[in-house]
């Protein structure tokens, strides 16, 4: 029987949303979940919550100032938000680095007052945007800045929609991690928000590793699922970068802990990338549907194979895209555990968290309701350890 959408709901009151992160980076309560058993801690705690000998994964994406707002001669206000980028090149880092010109696919806010063709001049450099069809927007601009100098100087923290306030002045530090580095993501890896450097130092202290990969978080992670039947959502794309370095700690390191779902999706697709090349096939995308199609070999295997076909390219860093669904009945490969926030009813998120830790997830996210935590983005965190 195809699992339904409203299986996966509950009630959110309105005040469990955190509009604004707690006074302290770190200062969030954490909720500790393990064999069945459900604890409550505040967050500086969790490096003697995590299992000794571990990996703890990150991502270390960057949030790039992704909304634009322009305006007509008339005065109509248009806003851009940036979603991906096309040319001169679709890898971020890239077209964060370029000069005088790029085009993004993107949002645009009020577009029936910019028609196609239209040109917007920005009033306080030298920066035009045109709009080339319905979702792409193409910049120019004729100083010597990088497109990345150019966004910090006029776009703004694209902060979740739930989040319904104006940026403040807190917004540009606080809705990024302290390990941030690779610019690309239009949303925060939110998990990572409550860790200092402090905090990751005690981490590493504790007989505990550490290791970075990317995964550019894209609006999509806002989508809701629309249709009754969960498996008929289309997911979102989001490019994902992993090293050498990477694959030989997931070979080196158990258990493995991700650090948000983002981590986790990443971690995952690095699998059933390996299983692809396994298949024969060696195109780094990772379908909504391959974990479903594609043969399942052991995990040792399947790093193995990627490790294997790097070594071919001669790379040390590779680059892919992933659709990856997991809902409840997914096989997890990789991780073993998760730190996480507490996410929205009816989510792709809530589906990823079921079905990491089953029917427990009702009374996780009930006990998280019943004892004050804070939902969301800038609202308090988990640890769910893996059933054994």
């Amino acid at each position: 029987m195809a699992l339904k959408l409203d299986e996966f709901t509950y009630d959110l009151p309105e005040e469990r949303i955190a509009k604004h992160p707690p006074e302290k980076r770190g200062a969030s309560k954490l909720l500790h979940f393990q064999q069945g058993k459900i604890t409550h801690h505040h967050f500086a705690e969790i490096p003697k919550l995590l299992p000794q000998n571990s990996l703890l994964v990150f991502n270390d994406t960057k949030v790039i100032p992704a909304r634009v707002i322009m305006h007509k001669e008339s005065g109509a206000r248009i806003e851009i938000f940036l979603l991906e980028p096309l040319k001169p090149s679709q890898v971020h880092e890239e077209v964060m680095n370029v000069k005088h010109s790029c085009t993004w696919k993107c949002m645009i806010g009020n577009a029936k007052k910019w028609p196609i063709g239209g040109q917007l001049a920005h009033p306080s450099i030298p920066l035009s945007a045109k709009r080339i069809s319905q979702d792409e927007v193409s910049f120019e601009w004729s100083n010597e800045l990088s497109f990345s100098d150019v966004l910090a100087e006029i776009g703004k923290v694209p902060l979740p929609p739930y989040i319904d306030r104006d940026v403040n002045e807190d917004d540009p530090e606080r809705y990024q991690t302290v390990y941030s580095k690779m610019e690309g993501a239009v949303a925060a890896p939110t998990a990572g928000l409550h860790f200092t450097d402090e905090i990751i130092q005690l981490v590493q202290q504790n007989k505990i590793s550490t290791d970075f990969l990317t995964l550019h978080v894209s609006a999509g992670t806002f989508q809701p699922i629309k249709t009754t039947a969960i498996t008929d959502h289309k997911m979102h794309n989001e490019q994902i970068w992993i090293s050498r370095k990477n694959i030989e700690n997931l070979l080196s390191y158990k258990p493995i802990i991700a650090v948000g779902t983002t981590s986790m999706r990443t971690l995952e697709s690095v699998y059933w990338f390996g299983a692809k090349i396994l298949s024969g096939v060696n195109d780094f995308f990772i379908s909504q549907t391959d974990a479903s199609t594609l043969p399942s070999p052991k995990k040792d295997e399947a790093l193995k194979a990627v490790l294997s076909y790097m070594d071919g390219q001669d790379l040390d860093r590779i680059s892919g895209h992933t659709e990856i669904y997991i809902y409840p009945g997914y096989d997890f490969k990789i991780c073993d555990g998760l730190v996480t926030n507490f996410h929205l009813p009816g989510s792709t998120l809530i589906l990823l968290i079921a079905a990491f830790i089953g029917d427990d997830w009702r009374r996780v996210y009930q006990e998280a309701i019943e004892n004050g935590y804070q939902f969301l983005s800038y609202g308090d965190s988990s640890l769910l350890l893996k059933q054994k």
